[in-house]
């Protein structure tokens, strides 16, 4: 299966999407990000261990505590079906006080109504000496 970067095509607009979810969680809008663009059957598989529904997702971002930054690295595009798509990368969030916070991210979207959404969002965490 070909695995695009982001150099070209609709894998330019899907780690941009990536990105806009991360500036929504350090700017404190996630809640209305996801709820947005999540499929009403999306999933968010966390690293804690909790899968959050798209109402899950909305209800546990207007407690959460803003990300001060983030980085994304790595980051590729992978093609599944015509309107189906995952994006791979690493990522980082850094809040002060705490240890960063490093795992890495696979997002699949679904194209509806000319539209891509975020059908099914999962972490698997670094461990610390990995991430160094």
């Amino acid at each position: 299966m070909a695995v695009f970067t982001a150099d070209g095509g609709f894998g330019v607009e899907l780690i941009e999407r990536e990105h806009s979810g991360w500036r929504s969680l350090c700017d404190g809008t996630g809640g209305d990000f996801y709820g947005d663009i999540m499929t009403a059957g999306g999933v968010m598989i966390l690293a804690h261990g909790f899968a959050l529904t798209r109402a899950d997702v909305v209800a546990s971002l207007a407690d959460a505590p803003p990300w001060e930054r983030y980085e994304i690295d790595n980051a590729r595009v992978i093609p599944i079906a015509e309107d189906v798509a995952s994006v791979v990368y690493t990522g980082r969030g850094f809040r002060s006080g705490e240890p960063p916070f490093v795992a890495l991210m696979s997002s699949t979207y679904v194209r509806e109504d000319g539209r891509w959404r975020l059908a099914i969002y999962q972490q698997t965490p670094v461990p610390a000496t990995a991430s160094e």
